[in-house]
C-alpha cells in the first residue's frame, strides 16, 4: 500500500522548484504539510493527521541526495568561455521533401562568412537560427516552405563544455533551473558534443550572462541573482 511519504514525495517532485526550496529550508514544513494534506488524503482515500505529513516531509529531507554533488561542482568549475552573439532571428519550417535542399543552399551561400547559423531538424519541423544579416536570404531560399514560427530580437550565449559532459549528471537541469528562478525565458536550446547554447530575448541577455558567469564562478556571485 502506498505510504504518506511516497505520495508527498511525488507531489513535491511534480512541483517546479519545491524540492529545492524544501531542502534549502526556504519553506516552513508545517505550512507545507497543511497544504499537501488534502491532496495526500485524496490519493490515499482516507483522512490523515497533519503530523503524519510533517514526519513524511522530514524523512524526505533526510533521504535526499543532493543533485549538485562533487562531480557536478567540478564539472561546472571546468566550464570554458562564454560566447555571446546578438542580432539573431529564429525561424521554424514544416519538414518537407525539399527543405533539406534549401538547407544545402543556405550553407553553400554562407560559405566562409562569419554570419551565425544553426539548423535543428526534428520529426515534423526544422528550426533555423541565423544572424539578422541573413534574413533576406532565408526569405528567398525558403519562400516555398511552410513557415510555422518566426521571432526576432534574439541573442545567444554559448558555453564551452568540458569533455566529460556525458559522464556528469544534472548539468542542464542546474543551468536551466537558475535561469528559470530568475524568470528568464529560453527561446531555443542548441547543443553539440562540447557546446551548449541558449537563445534568449535581447532584453534578457545581460541578466542571463551574469547568471551563467555566477554558475561558473560562484565567488563572483551577484547578490541580485538567486542561485
Amino acid at each position: 500500500m502506498i505510504s504518506v511519504k511516497e505520495v508527498a514525495k511525488q507531489l513535491i517532485q511534480k512541483t517546479p522548484f519545491l524540492e529545492e526550496a524544501l531542502i534549502d529550508d526556504l519553506i516552513n514544513i508545517s505550512s507545507l504539510a497543511r497544504k499537501l494534506k488534502p491532496q495526500i488524503e485524496k490519493v490515499l482515500k482516507k483522512e490523515i493527521q497533519t503530523g503524519a505529513v510533517i514526519i513524511a516531509l522530514k524523512r524526505f529531507k533526510s533521504d535526499y541526495i543532493p543533485l549538485a554533488g562533487e562531480g557536478l561542482k567540478k564539472f561546472v568549475s571546468e566550464l570554458g568561455d562564454l560566447i555571446v552573439r546578438s542580432g539573431l532571428m529564429h525561424y521554424t519550417f514544416e519538414n518537407s521533401s525539399t527543405i533539406g535542399l534549401r538547407q544545402q543552399e543556405l550553407i553553400k551561400h554562407i560559405g566562409e562568412k562569419q554570419s551565425y547559423y544553426s539548423v535543428s531538424r526534428g520529426i515534423f519541423e526544422t528550426s533555423i537560427v541565423v544572424s539578422n544579416s541573413l534574413t533576406d536570404i532565408i526569405t528567398d531560399f525558403f519562400k516555398d516552405e511552410k513557415l510555422i514560427f518566426t521571432k526576432s530580437n534574439l541573442s545567444s550565449i554559448t558555453i564551452l563544455l568540458p569533455k566529460k559532459r556525458t559522464e556528469t549528471i544534472g548539468f542542464y537541469f542546474y543551468v536551466l533551473k537558475n535561469l528559470s528562478f530568475n524568470k528568464i525565458n529560453i527561446e531555443e536550446l542548441i547543443s553539440t558534443t562540447n557546446e551548449f547554447t541558449i537563445i534568449v530575448k535581447d532584453k534578457d541577455i545581460d541578466r542571463a550572462f551574469s547568471i551563467l558567469i555566477n554558475i561558473k564562478n560562484p565567488d563572483m556571485l551577484d547578490q541580485n541573482n538567486f542561485l
